[in-house]
């Protein structure tokens, strides 16, 4: 594309690889360029804690305020007893109030490290959609908004397209999130003057509701901006390890292991993540990018120290390389590795080694533990583990033990007091 944009939010996402639709560039790039902009990513409380794959979209939200304007984290306490269906295929559990409450406090931690909230022109909001959507009237919703929304044009959206070609069922319920979602732009636009919502390229047809519903009703031009859906190069799914999902709160994946996922990046992505997940100069990343052979795993270092730092701070960030670096290129135990403690009571007369990497978090299950241990993967003290009927005592126990799966993933056992 070879439009070039004035406003600074608008330059950064087309450099650095943020953009992947636009209702309108030009009109809104004026806005961008002319006062503060109001502009919102909405997040429903489906886990206790955001992970990598809302990275991309986080990161978008701190340079909308890094450049100037004003972001708004939106939490679904609303619409998440609905649940989005968009490309899923199979309904949402749904989750009771409480746990939708629990999950939104463990969410806003994360927040609270890439924006600064407040009371100033730029300072960023943390709202709620239960505010409007725990009152609506059913009826008086009905005839003032479910009028505007065509359920031919609707079935058409790729989201609800491709769950229906599939003959998979969508519920009537899951069938009204994406009005309730066009009425949260509607919402944030009549409260907060809020002009742009942002996502992932899969809520295009959810985002362009929103636009369409807030014109008619209240005849307000607003805005829609999508990020690409990431995958890595080797073609998974972003924010996945082996492991399961790359949590962003310490208590859920320890800071170490998160620095490591960065660590491990493929070489083919080391530039295109540092443009899109750290704030150097995009010279910078280009350069680190290009680099290869021994070089690269500078460059990967780099990147895992940048991104951790943002997420848990400087200190967490030189501790997990400190470790990484007594780990892999001394041998040695290194303080920060993910810990399991044992107290005695647990131990009883032993524990087997199958057991203990399941529990140190290695392996999911005992059967994937034994296959680990059948295929030479698994290592106890950096030597390898061939027998999976090892039992685990106390006397093995008397100083800490390191596991590790593949050359990776390695966590300590150790004897509680």
């Amino acid at each position: 594309m070879t439009y070039h944009p004035k406003s600074d939010f608008m330059r950064v996402m087309m450099e650095r690889g943020y953009l992947a639709d636009c209702t309108d560039y030009q009109a809104l790039d004026e806005k961008l360029s002319n006062g503060v902009v109001t502009a919102y990513i909405g997040y429903d409380a489906t886990a206790q804690s955001l992970h990598v794959g809302h990275l991309l979209n986080i990161m978008m939200l701190r340079w909308l305020q890094k450049t100037g304007h004003k972001p708004i984290t939106l939490m679904g306490g609303g619409t998440t007893k609905v649940g989005d269906p968009s490309f899923r295929s199979d309904e949402r559990p749904l989750l009771g109030p409480e746990q939708i409450d629990a999950n939104i406090e463990g969410m806003n931690q994360v927040f609270a490290k890439y924006l600064s909230y407040g009371d100033g022109k730029t300072d960023a909001l943390m709202l709620n959609n239960a505010e409007w959507l725990d009152g609506l009237n059913y009826l008086e919703f009905l005839r003032d908004i479910g009028r505007h929304f065509s359920v031919n044009r609707m079935l058409s959206f790729e989201s609800v397209k491709s769950r229906l070609d599939r003959e998979q069922s969508l519920s009537f319920l899951e069938f009204n999130y994406m009005i309730l979602q066009a009425y949260d732009f509607l919402e944030l636009n009549r409260r907060y003057g809020c002009q742009l919502q942002m996502g992932g390229s899969d809520q295009w047809g959810n985002i362009v509701n929103g636009i369409d519903l807030t014109r008619r009703v209240i005849d307000q031009q607003i805005f829609g901006l999508t990020s690409p859906l990431l995958s890595t190069s080797d073609g998974k799914k972003m924010g996945k390890s082996a492991d399961g999902a790359v949590w962003l709160n310490a208590d859920m994946r320890a800071p170490y292991e998160f620095w490591q996922f960065w660590r491990n990046t493929t070489d083919a992505d080391v530039g295109r993540f540092l443009k899109l997940y750290t704030e150097l100069p995009v010279e910078e990343c280009e350069r680190l990018g290009a680099l290869d052979g021994r070089e690269i795993n500078d460059a990967k270092i780099i990147l895992a120290n940048e991104v951790t730092t943002l997420c848990h701070g400087a200190e967490a960030a030189a501790a997990a390389e400190a470790t990484a670096r007594e780990v892999f290129e001394k041998g040695g135990v290194g303080d920060d590795l993910p810990t399991l403690e044992l107290s005695a009571e647990e131990l009883g007369d032993g524990i087997s080694i199958v057991q203990l990497i399941v529990r140190a978090g290695l392996a999911k299950s005992g059967k994937e533990a034994k296959r680990l241990i059948a295929e030479d993967g698994a290592r106890m003290d950096d030597a390898p583990l061939s027998n999976a009927g090892l039992m685990v005592d106390a006397g093995a126990l008397a100083s800490p033990i390191k596991l590790s799966a593949g050359k990776k993933r390695h966590a300590l056992v150790k004897l509680t007091d």
